[in-house]
């Protein structure tokens, strides 16, 4: 059973809160006073923390404070239960480590609410994940079933694009975190001779963008829509907030990077040495767990130049090593969709 710790030193309030909390099933703590918010913290470390802000003695921020400066209490999801409205303090909370607010007066359905998504949101956060695509694609389903893109998603807008529509181009700055909801976008680059190669195959449940946004630099690559998609934008300054302020979600993130920067650097160690053979299984394989991230096998839907282009090779030398794949029976080829018949295999050729 989850814990939530009630401060407030309005008595109807707080008591009120607390029925509610219980009502919905969580073990329920209590306290008066900000001082005694903290020590009942210290000692019970609670799942979730409601706290007041106007408060004699220790008012909320220095609740927060005191709870942010202490490890062991350092990450306990922090909602500010507030009847200030003034986006000063608003930011002043969000820039001290708070979590959310909720405005009194107040619908239960709101803070129960608000209570789920922020302790679904640090049980996502954490979560070990393996520096794997198996663990990438488990942080993405559980950031999805968690309600923190859904709690984005009350905020940012949803925009539809199109295939071969340019979602950002290489040498700009970046203004968006982009979210892909639905859909299939590509990373590509230009060489010195004009030609294009694939950086990146991205799918349902992607962020895209990240890195330059992080490092705050220009894009070194362009995002194009492969198929349609469903993307949502969220803004830089808002981006850059969350990882700031929550080094959680930071070391996520470098995660997601670290996995990113290993699988290019080993897809082009095998564009280097590996057979064309080899090179197309490979490509075969990462683009098969893009399209089938979650579950299913559904069929690859990326054109021949595409695939070569990922591979780095002519067209014809693809669809020749398609042809035998298909003859091996390691791949089905229908209506010119490629569907994985038997992956391991294709994952470890030896040739």
């Amino acid at each position: 059973m989850k814990s939530v710790l009630v401060i407030d030193d309005n008595q109807n309030i707080r008591e009120n809160t607390a029925e509610i909390m219980e009502l919905a099933g969580y073990k329920t703590l209590t306290a008066e006073n900000g001082k005694k918010g903290v020590d009942i913290a210290l000692k019970e470390k609670p799942d979730i923390i409601i706290c007041d802000i106007m408060m004699p003695d220790l008012d909320g921020y220095g609740v927060l404070h005191l709870l942010r400066k202490n490890p062991e209490t350092q990450d306990i999801p922090f909602i500010f239960l507030t009847a200030k409205t003034e986006r000063a303090d608003f930011r002043k909370g969000m820039e001290m480590g708070a979590d959310d607010f909720v405005t009194k007066p107040f619908e239960e359905i709101e803070l129960l609410n608000a209570v789920e998504i922020r302790l679904k949101k640090a049980d996502v956060l954490n979560q070990k994940y393996s520096l794997s695509p198996q663990g990438i694609n488990q942080f993405r389903k559980d950031v999805k079933d968690s309600g923190i893109i859904a709690h984005l998603g009350e905020n940012y807008d949803t925009s539809s694009f199109h295939k071969k529509q340019i979602l950002y181009q290489e040498g700009k700055r970046p203004k968006f975190l982009y979210y892909l909801v639905k859909g299939k976008v590509k990373g590509i680059k230009t060489n010195e001779n004009g030609k294009d190669y694939i950086t990146d195959v991205f799918s349902d449940g992607d962020f895209i963008g990240y890195a330059a946004l992080i490092e705050e630099r220009n894009y070194d690559d362009s995002a194009m829509i492969l198929e349609d998609a469903e993307i949502m934008e969220i803004p830089r300054e808002d981006f850059q907030q969350m990882i700031f302020n929550d080094i959680n979600v930071a070391l996520k993130f470098i995660r997601i990077i670290t996995q990113n920067v290993k699988e290019k650097e080993e897809r082009l160690i095998s564009l280097a040495y590996s057979s064309l053979r080899k090179r197309v299984a490979r490509a075969l394989v990462d683009l098969n767990n893009k399209y089938n991230a979650t579950a299913g096998n559904n069929p690859i839907e990326v054109s021949r130049e595409d695939i070569a282009h990922y591979v780095g090779t002519a067209t014809e030398s693809l669809i020749r090593t398609l042809s035998d794949f298909k003859t091996e029976k390691l791949i089905e080829i229908k209506e010119g969709k490629i569907r994985i018949v038997q992956a391991d295999k294709l994952n470890n050729l030896l040739y």
